[in-house]
């Protein structure tokens, strides 16, 4: 899940306003969903030199969108006038779709890419495990017309975080955001 603004942030009208900000920051591959939606955009607080820092985590640790991500960031703080600002991208934890939001999926559906399915991480109590093994899933359902009888037609789609399917019953191909 997102990581949301505490507490404390509330009370920093500066770290409120930057949340509000960059939740307009769409992802530059799929630009019905923000980053924030994505679970890319991690947190933004006061480092200890007061400056505000942005912490944004890839989708993959080769994700060749993340320099237009921190761009795209620093850009929406400059027109807000929400400067100094540092950007810092963090890999660990490693991203998981399991940080994306209910709405990001619902839009992705929208916008014609399946959503992922299932989750990542551990169900047991206190333990939050991220797979990393494949493991049999369903077929993700048609994000066009629903059905369920789809067949994958290759492993990576437009993006290497998508898979290629195709729905058997309305014959239309359609990428699928993988569960990572």
């Amino acid at each position: 899940m997102t990581s949301t603004a505490s507490l404390a942030d509330t009370m920093d009208p500066v770290l409120e306003r930057a949340w509000t900000v960059l939740e307009t920051v769409p992802d530059p591959e799929i630009p019905v969903v923000s980053i924030r939606e994505l679970g890319i955009l991690r947190d933004v607080r006061r480092a200890a030199d007061g400056v505000l820092e942005v912490v944004i985590t890839p989708t993959y640790s080769g994700c060749p969108a993340m320099s237009q991500i921190a761009e795209d960031v620093g850009h929406a703080l400059e027109v807000a006038k929400l400067t100094p600002y540092r950007i810092a991208t963090v890999l660990a934890p490693a991203w998981t779709t399991d940080w994306m939001t209910a709405d990001a999926r619902e839009k992705l559906r929208a916008y014609g890419i399946a959503p992922p399915t299932g989750n990542c991480a551990s169900d047991a109590p206190g333990e939050k495990v991220i797979r990393f093994v494949p493991r049999a899933l369903p077929a993700p359902a048609c994000p066009r017309c629903g059905s369920a009888h789809t067949e994958r037609l290759a492993q990576f789609g437009s993006t290497a975080c998508k898979a290629l399917y195709r729905c058997l019953d309305c014959r239309e191909p359609f990428d699928y955001f993988k569960p990572y």
